[in-house]
């Protein structure tokens, strides 16, 4: 059998409180933040392109110097 979690003397143990219902200003951060994160990860993908882009036509460049 599991033993009883301890607690410090301090902490509310319970129930957690009721969450409320999200204001506005919540849910447009929220989706402000989804488009952040879109916009960033779109970014990077683009410069993982081309930067595998260069690096793969840096090898042609070299075969014809040659």
């Amino acid at each position: 059998m599991a033993r009883e979690p301890s607690y410090p003397k301090d902490a509310p143990v319970g129930e957690p409180p009721a969450a409320s219902a999200p204001s506005s200003d919540t849910a447009t951060g929220s989706a402000r933040g989804k488009r952040l994160m879109t916009g960033a990860a779109i970014g990077i993908g683009s410069a993982a392109l081309v930067a595998a882009l260069l690096y793969a036509n840096r090898a042609r460049k070299n075969d014809k110097l040659s």
